[in-house]
């Protein structure tokens, strides 16, 4: 049996492009660089892939109701979203290139001790949409990288920097795969964890927005809360006029998974402010400004309800919010047309 050069007899790829051989690779690129983002990237890594492992098992825990709320060693057994917030502390701290670090799932930013204190500022979600574990529906984890800004102790100059500062982004989705989409500010690309290899193997290369796309993402529930500006824009969108093409609505309620769709292919994802939260109900640090580097990296537009760009928003505390809109160029830049006529934005 004939091979080429990369495949063996067996069919198997001998010359896969992993994701740790890519940011090593990148990393080459950059004379200066120290490996500290290739070392933190790859700590990172090994958390999805535990978190992989632990979505994977959560459902057959559920229904067989191996998930008690004691184990067999009489420990209580952690719900996933705070394993994954604990996997992922542990994980940052332990790769020695963290200084500190904002959790979804923290009210106070964590601190690394100086023995293990690195440069970098990690923000994450660990386990967005989780909500959705129970029926089965993708979820994720996000996350944004920041150098830090001074020497010395961390300062809130240090933790509430604009996306523009990231140096790197992405989310790893758990969904009939399980991907990471990653930015380090020079395009988009995708892996998905081969389970066989234990590794994630480049799949998506320079991820592209489509310029314009079919689906619009937004939960119709608020419809009632919404601008006029916005409100136009899905009627719309569902009633074209004669001779224009309308839009189908999709939306699966976990932002990993309707920003993954709306990457791959076209279209526009909408989280308006609503009566209970008169800023959207995203967070800046670890769901908006990092989806909006990835987005913006992969050619589309990501902005607020004042038409401003995400990325530039200075976050003023760790937990802020922000309305969010955001995906395909042409879909984004029309919804700034609506605003601006219906809305009085500048």
């Amino acid at each position: 049996m004939a091979s080429d050069d990369h495949h063996s007899a067996y069919g198997i790829e001998t010359d896969s492009m992993t994701l740790q051989r890519y940011v090593i690779q990148s990393q080459k690129k950059h004379p200066s660089a120290t490996g500290d983002l290739t070392n933190l990237l790859t700590s990172l890594l090994t958390a999805f892939k535990a978190i992989s492992s632990a979505v994977r098992k959560a459902g057959l825990a559920q229904l067989f109701g191996i998930a008690g709320n004691t184990n067999v060693q009489g420990e209580e057994v952690k719900k996933l979203d705070v394993l994954s917030n604990e996997l992922m502390i542990n994980m940052l701290k332990s790769s020695f290139t963290t200084c500190a670090l904002i959790s979804e799932e923290n009210e106070q930013y964590i601190e690394i001790e100086d023995a293990k204190k690195g440069k970098y500022i990690v923000t994450f979600d660990p386990l967005d949409g989780s909500s959705n574990i129970d029926c089965l529906v993708s979820i994720g984890t996000i996350f944004g990288i920041y150098r830090k800004v001074n020497e010395g102790p961390v300062t809130g100059a240090d933790l509430l920097q604009s996306g523009r500062k990231l140096v790197a982004a992405g989310y790893c989705l758990y969904g009939s795969a399980t991907m990471v989409v990653l930015s380090t500010g020079h395009g988009v690309n995708g892996f998905m964890l081969d389970p066989s290899l234990g590794e994630f193997i480049l799949t998506h290369k320079h991820m592209k927005v489509p310029e314009k796309g079919k689906v619009y993402s937004i939960n119709e529930g608020y419809a009632k809360h919404w601008s006029k500006g916005l409100t136009e824009y899905v009627r719309t969108r569902k009633f074209p006029e004669e001779g224009q093409k309308g839009m189908n609505q999709r939306y699966v309620g976990s932002m990993v998974a309707d920003i993954h769709r709306t990457i791959l292919n076209g279209g526009i994802f909408l989280y308006p402010a609503t009566k209970d939260a008169p800023d959207g109900k995203l967070r800046l640090l670890y769901e908006g400004a990092p989806m909006a580097f990835l987005v913006e990296q992969a050619g589309g537009l990501a902005v607020t309800h004042l038409g401003k760009p995400i990325l530039d928003i200075v976050p003023t505390e760790i937990h802020v919010r922000s309305t969010v809109f955001m995906g395909s160029k042409t879909d984004v830049e029309e919804l700034i047309e609506f605003f601006k006529k219906y809305d009085n934005i500048q």
